[in-house]
């Protein structure tokens, strides 16, 4: 049965394509899992990271129903396929505007959902018609988040519209959890607002999952030659932070 994750926080900068990117080689490579990532993000950083080509189909075509599935499809290995961005999905809340709007990646993508163990989606910083196409598909929802103030209110909002979204178009939906990214414990402030974080996932009834996420110099680097950080650093702290959120995902 094929889980679909949301990686979601309409705060930028804060991960979210480093952690899509992320759970996508850690399913495929460690697990051995066919896994599938959409890049919803007119950032195009997943796409971007992965090394997916660009200026050909894209998620933009298949939601304005302009290519086919086997068009905007890439495949980067055997298990792991991506759907790539494009700087015209800026545009989308003015483009998908029709009645059932909510629903176009759910059933463009139906046809091969059960192709795949997982579906990992990453988001644009915005709450606009993307990111609920991405919450009405989703089984899960990760919450990166920085410990920051604006991170607070930011996971306060999206509460909001995921509420929305399992009122009216997606029952099934469920927060996995918050991710603390580019965490440095070193720091009093960190370690006071991790506690304030805590607290608000206790009032939206979700978990801060255990192990943060640090930051570090070898995402970057592996992003820059389009590796992934299990591939470019296995031994790394940040790759075993990540191989930590699997487990506790799993």
């Amino acid at each position: 049965m094929t889980t679909v994750i949301t990686i979601t926080n309409q705060k930028g900068g804060i991960g979210k394509s480093t952690t899509a990117q992320a759970l996508g080689a850690g399913y495929s490579l460690l697990k051995g899992k066919k896994v599938l990532l959409i890049d919803l993000d007119a950032q195009e950083n997943l796409t971007l990271a992965t090394g997916a080509k660009r200026g050909v189909g894209n998620v933009y075509n298949l939601l304005r129903q302009e290519k086919s599935l086997e068009e905007v499809i890439q495949h980067l290995n055997d298990r792991l396929d991506i759907i790539p961005a494009t700087a015209q999905l800026s545009r989308a809340d003015i483009d998908l505007n029709e009645t059932g709007k909510e629903y176009r990646l759910k059933e463009a993508i139906a046809p091969v959902l059960d192709k795949y163990d997982y579906v990992i989606i990453d988001t644009p910083p915005a709450l606009g018609v993307l990111t609920v196409n991405a919450l009405t598909i989703a089984d899960k929802v990760i919450i990166p988040a920085q410990a920051d103030l604006f991170s607070l209110e930011a996971i306060k909002q999206l509460y909001r519209t995921i509420t929305g979204v399992k009122s009216y178009t997606n029952p099934k939906i469920e927060i996995a959890g918050i991710l603390l990214t580019r965490y440095n414990p070193r720091t009093v402030l960190t370690k006071e607002l991790t506690d304030l974080i805590s607290n608000t996932a206790k009032t939206i009834q979700a978990k801060v999952f255990s192990r943060p996420i640090r930051e570090a110099v070898a995402i970057k680097e592996a992003q820059a030659t389009h590796t992934d950080i299990f591939s470019y650093a296995p031994n790394s702290k940040v790759a075993g932070d990540y191989k930590a959120l699997i487990e506790e995902l799993n």
